[in-house]
């Protein structure tokens, strides 16, 4: 099950509390204070691990706590500081803070670590509070708490080259030829109900992400359709593949209504280099001429043109700055 949203409750450890406390020893009735510190909170972190790619793990567990510090001891012995926490994410994950909806972290890289919530400071015991006219000061402090967060997790997928086209046009059936990746293909609209990413190779040592979407209706900028919640999973993308089924009867209607969809979600959309390409090749005569607007004519099924659109998307790819 693929998970791109979460919202979870974060507490960092409470620091220790200092102690009150006298040295006690033989032939010393009256020794001076030895209260030691309370230890220190234990923080709360997110790390980037390049092995998860959904926020799943949240949707089940909402809340997550680190330790809290000890309390001091006597012959001024700090207090052991609680172990910070350490949360999992996936590369692509934005930390947004609920309250003020500001933006704290955009985690793009992996092993990436960023702390969220810092943890207490531990208290001081009575040794500290010892002065030249206050040889026995029976004054100590509490721990500080540690930070208390609410946080938006919100996963945008991390990939080269985004496919975009109208239900049906035969993304996912691309995505399945030129890469690893096996999304669900089958010949009705909306089979694609996730986003997937595949790894596509051109040849040895040479290789880039390619994502899939669901296919995008008009109005989907709106909330229409199931492709509007994925939209902000190309908007990483540097080049978009914008594909059109051959047997639609005014393909550059078509992609018409696929640009204006992009631009009215994002301008980051809209200003991002794009293919053009007309799949199903296989169904078309074979006198018909495709418009000029479209680069590249293929076929997943039978491998027309595939070679040809890769070395193109790499060759673009290679010379973006």
């Amino acid at each position: 099950m693929f998970i791109d949203q979460a919202r979870i409750q974060l507490k960092a450890g409470n620091g220790g509390s200092g102690v009150l406390s006298f040295r006690r020893e033989k032939f010393v009735p009256k020794g001076g204070p030895d209260g030691g510190d309370g230890g220190k909170g234990g923080d709360i972190y997110f790390k980037v691990d390049a092995a998860i790619n959904t926020l799943l793990e949240f949707r089940y567990k909402r809340s997550f706590k680190a330790e809290s510090g000890r309390y001091g001891e006597g012959a001024r012995k700090t207090g052991h500081s609680g172990e910070d926490l350490i949360i999992p994410v996936p590369v692509g994950t934005i930390v947004k803070d609920v309250d003020s909806g500001r933006v704290l972290a955009d985690l793009v890289e992996d092993g990436e670590i960023f702390m969220i919530a810092r943890g207490g400071q531990g208290g001081r015991g009575n040794t500290r509070f010892a002065t030249s006219t206050n040889r026995a000061p029976r004054k100590f402090e509490p721990g500080r708490p540690g930070e208390e967060k609410v946080v938006d997790l919100e996963l945008k997928l991390l990939a080269d080259v985004g496919l975009v086209g109208l239900p049906n046009a035969g993304k996912s059936t691309l995505l399945s030829r030129l890469s690893n990746a096996r999304p669900k293909i089958a010949d009705y609209p909306f089979t694609t109900l996730e986003p997937h990413l595949g790894i596509v190779s051109p040849g040895e040592f040479r290789s880039f992400v390619m994502a899939d979407i669901p296919g995008l209706i008009e109005g989907a900028h709106a909330g229409k359709g199931l492709g509007h919640r994925f939209l902000k999973h190309i908007e990483r993308t540097r080049l978009l593949v914008m594909m059109v089924d051959a047997s639609t009867p005014k393909p550059n209607q078509a992609i018409k209504v696929l640009e204006k969809e992009l631009g009215e979600y994002s301008q980051v959309l809209a200003n991002c280099p794009k293919i053009f390409v007309l799949s199903k090749c296989d169904l078309l005569q074979a006198d018909a001429k495709r418009s000029k607007k479209f680069q590249h004519g293929i076929s997943a099924l039978t491998g027309q043109g595939l070679k040809e659109l890769v070395e193109d998307l790499w060759s673009k790819l290679r010379n973006q700055k």
